[in-house]
């Protein structure tokens, strides 16, 4: 029992190799959240109502996908997609690493010491 299908597959065709392996086994599925009622994908009509959920809920994820890279395009081109804010100060990292071991520093910044090691890296001339 499965209250969605896209909780269980996130393609058609892998939720359907999933049912087949099921039914292979000798085990139906059965699908919860159908709008009051159960789809048991033992028999050919709820199979081949599966197969056309399947489908368009994979439609909507792709049209979501679109959208979004859509939106992160258009606010880089507009300056307000900038990414992740950076978790330690590059000249900070350099200024410890002058004086202490990467290990040190990376203790007293409170990070861990690959941080420190990729900072290093990005700077070497």
């Amino acid at each position: 029992m499965v209250t969605k299908p896209d909780r269980l597959a996130r393609s058609t065709a892998h939720l359907l190799s999933i049912v087949e392996d099921l039914n292979a086994r000798g085990v139906g599925l059965i699908l919860l959240s159908m709008g009051g009622e159960r789809l048991d994908t033992r028999n050919a009509t709820s199979k081949l109502l599966l197969t056309m959920l399947a489908a368009i809920a994979e439609f909507e994820r792709n049209l979501m996908r679109e959208r979004q890279k859509e939106g992160i395009a258009a606010a880089k081109k507009a300056g307000k997609y900038k990414g992740r804010k950076r978790s330690i100060d590059r000249d900070r990292v350099r200024e410890l690493v002058a004086g202490l071991s990467p290990v040190a520093a990376a203790r007293e910044l409170g990070v861990d010491p690959s941080s420190i090691f990729r900072v290093m890296r990005e700077t070497r001339p």
